[in-house]
């Protein structure tokens, strides 16, 4: 039994990322809504580009280049 347990304890902490460079680590929930908040928020203006200020068409067109086809160049 308690070598069961043991090897329970061992696989539960060897799945366990306690690397602070992953992706879980580092993701900023919070800012994360509020971007996806504002984005919401531009795509509903997205129909007439004219009335957007220049803060709202830079998320529009960072989005737009997320989604597309073309490869990253900045590689």
């Amino acid at each position: 039994m308690k070598l069961i347990f043991i090897f329970f304890i061992i696989l539960i902490l060897n799945n366990c990322s306690l690397n602070k460079d992953s992706q879980y680590w580092t993701e900023d929930v919070v800012k994360k809504s509020k971007d996806q908040k504002k984005l919401s928020e531009v795509l509903k203006k997205s129909e007439d580009i004219t009335t957007m200020t220049y803060e709202e068409y830079k998320i529009y067109i960072d989005d737009y280049t997320k989604k597309s086809k073309y490869p990253d160049i900045n590689r």
